[in-house]
């Protein structure tokens, strides 16, 4: 009898060195264990094709059907021998639709002698156009044969896989592989607690693994599928959980403001009211400053629903109570930004140890990588002395050289524009471990903020201030109507002539370095009969100054250019000197300018849902309302459009980040730092399974506080080390 591979046995032992390494290399699957988990995409039952309509083009897939004809034909060749080549058409039917396969060549001969009229095989192959038809060149294929007993075995009234597969390695091949390791699912460990998996009803995970790879039924499928999930779902909440755990244990310096110090001194000045929304998150994280162990908090808010004011609220509290606050901001142009705004609202507040300063105030100083050398100095004092209660600044802060009198709280401002070492060796600089507060403005889903950040305690601000000015959304469509376009830049010089100003987006740079092929591709005949607009910002605003907008005071702005340079053009904007700022999404998060009031967003389907709200977020910032207009040249019935239509129909940011979800992997949202959870989702769906997340959430808490370590639930550790090793566990919530 042979034996059954174990689950970590590398795959080159079982299936060979040639197709292990197709494997490692195509599909990142090593050993037996990561093939099990190689879940099929779909099924498809036999004789059933694809819809036809659906078929998506420029893309590999696999259908199930049966050969309604083939036919050979001849045809004059110079390449070919006897000047004569040979080209086999194969029309292939599930009843109701057709699709054309085409082989040439010396490609006809097996294909002529097999797939005969009324054959059943799997195709695959890469979708084309030919004479307006869909078709598979070359497609690779399996018989569907009844005669032998494995086949029958294997086909005969069972659903057949379908397994995410490549050009390389076809589903059916993936599918006999999967056929030799099935015996050792046997062996999987199972991660679940029998208490838990029994109490609602779950699979064993070998029956789990067995039904999703060789299903009788759909309903063998929808348990298989019930169970994995279950599993993806707990590991990852229970790493989770064990981070909250580790974190509830560590020692901090409860921080509590004076009832007439800098806050309140603050507040007195304050020229409006706070929102319901402010004072209530405020509530919140100032209770989690007063506790001995870490506040860990997310702090999400629309796009100018005022953020800013609460972390530096906070801020203030801490300094009140004798500690330093950091702000840590993803750019130059935003820390420089952030310091100027919290300067000007603390007013002499912020003039601490200065002539004029006030009782309370403190020093508000910045710290960037452009800084001359004397300021950088001073700045190094300010903050070992404890003379600075509040610093703002880039990476620069995170160097070692930057030492803290006591750190009491880091704010992480855009989160996801920082790395974990980053933002944790900033943690480091405290005495102990600092009160945490990160910010975004990109609208999470709930169950996102369970999944990635299921260790930080969640505040959302959904109120804008008193105000902010609404912002229309129109979508501009290029193709269909040209006047539409040629109205977007009337609009701009309208705008322009009431003494506002402009924003225009592209999706690229345009210069050689940064795109050669945009460089020397010459225009397709598409766009020279669309008359398709240029799509890059060097190119679109040189354009717009010598046409449509000829007079006004156009400049570009793009991560390519230099620190200072891009300090200047965004001065210059600020203070009303340029009428139109033509850049790339370097403007989408923090740029302040209350006196622009229309963007422009260029081939806007090229950018995704929560990207387009945060740069419209830009505009309706001052008393005029905002105007934003997305143009692209897409069709009306296409998903890009439709897309767009939804941006251009609500403000609301947690409605545009579940459609965003919905039309995106997983893994883009969750973000590329977020390997330990992007990995793991493979029959996870964060909205869908929006309940099952937030049930494994509760148990995870409750196996954690009860069992910390995990000692009685060996099959679970297995597990969580499979998902993520030491670094990367300790790391998982901070992207």
């Amino acid at each position: 009898m042979d034996l059954v591979p174990a689950l970590d046995e590398p795959l080159k032992k079982v299936l060979g060195p040639a197709t292990a390494k197709v494997m490692a290399e195509h599909l990142g699957l090593h050993t037996v264990g990561d093939l099990l988990h190689h879940y099929p995409r779909r099924y498809e039952e036999r004789g059933q094709l694809t819809h036809l309509a659906d078929l998506p083009m420029d893309e590999h897939v696999t259908v199930v059907a049966r050969v309604a004809d083939a036919r050979l034909h001849t045809f004059a060749s110079t390449r070919a021998p006897r000047g004569k080549g040979q080209r086999l058409e194969v029309t292939i039917t599930d009843g109701s639709g057709r699709l054309q396969l085409v082989f040439f060549g010396n490609g006809v001969h097996k294909p002529l002698k097999e797939l005969l009229p009324g054959t059943s095989a799997m195709f695959s192959g890469k979708v084309s156009l030919f004479n307006r038809r869909l078709q598979l060149a070359h497609p690779a294929y399996e018989l569907l044969r009844g005669d032998s007993e494995e086949t029958v075995e294997t086909w005969a009234g069972a659903l057949i896989p379908i397994y995410p597969a490549t050009a390389k390695l076809e589903s059916w091949k993936i599918g006999k592989a999967v056929q030799t390791v099935l015996p050792s699912a046997q062996e999987a460990v199972d991660p679940l607690p029998p208490a838990l998996r029994e109490g609602r009803g779950l699979l064993p995970l070998p029956e789990a693994l067995m039904k999703i790879h060789r299903p009788h039924t759909k309903a063998d499928v929808a348990a298989a599928r019930d169970r994995l999930k279950w599993d993806e779902a707990f590991v990852l909440q229970v790493a989770l959980a064990r981070r909250r755990h580790a974190d509830a244990q560590l020692p901090a310096v409860p921080r509590r403001p004076r009832p007439d110090g800098l806050l309140a001194a603050f507040d007195d000045r304050l020229p409006f009211t706070l929102t319901e929304g402010q004072r209530k998150v405020s509530r919140e994280i100032f209770d989690d400053l007063a506790a001995e162990h870490p506040m860990h908090r997310l702090l999400q808010g629309e796009v100018g629903s005022g953020k800013t004011m609460v972390a530096l609220r906070a801020m203030l509290a801490v300094v009140d109570a004798g500690g330093q606050a950091a702000m840590l901001a993803p750019t130059e142009v935003l820390a420089q930004q952030h310091h100027r705004s919290i300067v000007e609202m603390m007013g002499e507040l912020a003039q601490g140890g200065m002539l004029g300063g006030a009782e309370h105030a403190t020093k508000v100083v910045l710290l960037t990588g452009s800084m001359s050398a004397a300021a950088r100095r001073q700045a190094l004092l300010d903050l070992a002395t404890g003379e600075a209660g509040i610093v703002i600044g880039t990476h620069a802060l995170i160097e070692d050289k930057v030492q803290f009198h006591d750190l009491g709280l880091v704010v992480v401002d855009e989160q996801h524009r920082f790395g974990v070492e980053q933002r944790d060796a900033l943690r480091g600089k405290g005495k102990q471990p600092p009160h945490l507060l990160v910010m975004t403005a990109t609208p999470i889903p709930r169950t996102v903020a369970m999944t990635v950040f299921g260790d930080l305690e969640t505040s959302v601000l959904d109120q804008l201030p008193a105000g902010r000015s609404p912002i229309a959304s129109h979508v501009v469509p290029a193709a269909d109507k040209p006047h539409f376009l040629a109205r977007t830049w009337e609009r701009v010089r309208e705008e322009a002539s009431n003494g506002h100003q402009a924003y225009v987006v592209c999706p690229r740079i345009g210069d050689e370095e940064s795109d050669p092929k945009s460089a020397t591709r010459k225009p397709s005949p598409e766009d020279e009969a669309e008359k398709r607009p240029p799509l890059a910002v060097l190119d679109v605003a040189d354009e717009l100054a010598k046409g449509p907008l000829q007079g006004l005071r156009v400049e570009v702005l793009h991560g390519r250019m230099h620190p200072d340079d891009k300090d200047a053009v965004m001065r210059r904007f600020a203070a009303g000197e340029t009428d139109v700022l033509v850049a790339t999404t370097v403007i989408e998060v923090g740029v302040n300018v209350p006196n622009a009031t229309v963007m422009v967003i260029m081939d806007a389907d090229r950018f995704g849902v929560s990207q387009l709200h945060q740069l419209r977020g830009r505009v309706g910032r001052g008393s005029a309302p905002g105007l934003c207009l997305l143009v692209t040249e897409m069709p009306e019935a296409s998903p890009a459009r439709q897309r767009l239509n939804a941006v251009a129909a609500t403000l609301d940011g947690f409605e545009l980040s579940r459609i965003d979800l919905e039309q995106r992997r997983e893994g883009d949202v969750l973000g590329q730092a977020q390997s330990g959870a992007r990995t793991s989702l493979k029959v996870l769906a964060v909205i869908e399974d929006e309940e099952i997340i937030a049930q494994a959430r509760d148990e995870a808490a409750k196996v954690v506080t009860a069992d910390p370590e995990l000692t009685s639930l060996p099959g679970l550790r297995t597990a969580l080390d499979a998902l993520l090793d030491e670094e990367r566990e300790q790391y998982l919530e901070k992207g």
